[in-house]
């Protein structure tokens, strides 16, 4: 294990609804005071999606991320802001016609899928490199979509997450290093506990691990009820932690969280247990190869 661990909260996502639980933050001062609450609590990164206010459902609006991250950084210069670049990867096949898309589908052009990296420059954003089944759906990031968006995270000067939803991801990963489209010491995810991708256990953990290239940071993200074991794991591999309402939506069995603040207080706990200490958003920095930034 290591001596410090990185808290990172993921506060609303793209998939967790508000029928799932009321607690859920939606509009971009709910967001913003979400990623507050979770920094206070211990995290030094929080992971941020944006919806639109009067739904609740998914958004890629520049105007929501613009007002989510002025907010955070009116009240908090140091946290890290890691933002979703996983929007627009989707991909509904109609039934009649499965090369026409159906309904649902969010399949965009690479380069508008992080333009609002490139205005914002945040410390990370994702990139996810997936293409996988997901429910009814297809996930779809092909190696040449995927390195035309790491070249606009590049020119921007952000530093890239890393998301691992399977071992060939990993393969494809290695490839990007080795032709330049993304350069070490890498910040990778493993996220585990989608239907048709890694599976929640100490096994896939290990393994994944252990394919990672050299001098990776990475963390375990556990869905659903594996979110707090795989905190745990994470920690006993030698890796770092996330939790949050995009990941989970219960904080024990059927008691909801009541905020992504105390899904941070009890990975905080955990990771302390384990005679772990969390790193606040210097050491953060430090740890994840990261510029430092005034106060």
């Amino acid at each position: 294990m290591r001596n410090k661990v990185v808290i990172t909260c993921a506060v609303t996502g793209n998939l967790t609804t508000p029928d799932q639980t009321p607690h859920l933050p939606i509009t971009p001062e709910e967001i913003a005071d979400a990623c507050l609450g979770a920094a206070e609590a211990g995290a030094a990164v929080t992971h941020i999606h944006v919806r639109e206010p009067g739904t609740g459902k998914p958004s890629m609006a520049l105007e929501y991320y613009q007002d989510v991250v002025a907010r955070i950084r009116a009240r908090n210069q140091k946290l890290i802001l890691n933002i979703t670049t996983g929007p627009g990867g989707r991909f509904v096949p109609s039934e009649d016609d499965p090369k026409v898309a159906a309904p649902g589908t969010t399949l965009l052009a690479p380069e508008k899928r992080v333009e609002h990296i490139a205005a914002l420059k945040p410390d990370i954003c994702t990139l996810d490199l997936n293409t996988m089944n997901s429910g009814g759906q297809v996930v779809i990031n092909t190696p040449g979509n995927v390195r035309r968006m790491a070249k606009v995270i590049r020119a921007a000067g952000v530093k890239p997450e890393i998301e691992l939803f399977d071992s060939g991801d990993i393969a494809l990963m290695h490839d990007l290093l080795k032709d330049g489209s993304i350069s070490g010491p890498c910040i990778a995810s493993f996220v585990l506990g989608v239907k048709y991708g890694f599976q929640p256990g100490p096994e896939t953990v290990i393994y994944a691990r252990d394919l990672l290239p050299a001098d990776t940071e990475f963390t375990v993200i556990g869905t659903g009820r594996s979110s707090f074991p795989m905190v745990a794991q994470s920690v006993l591999a030698g890796g770092h932690a996330r939790t949050g309402l995009e990941d989970a939506v219960y904080l024990d069995r059927g008691t909801l969280a009541p905020s992504n603040a105390a899904m941070v207080d009890k990975a905080r706990r955990i990771i302390e247990e384990l005679g772990v200490q969390i790193a606040n958003p210097d050491e953060a920095r430090d740890i994840l190869h990261l510029p430092s930034r005034a106060a």
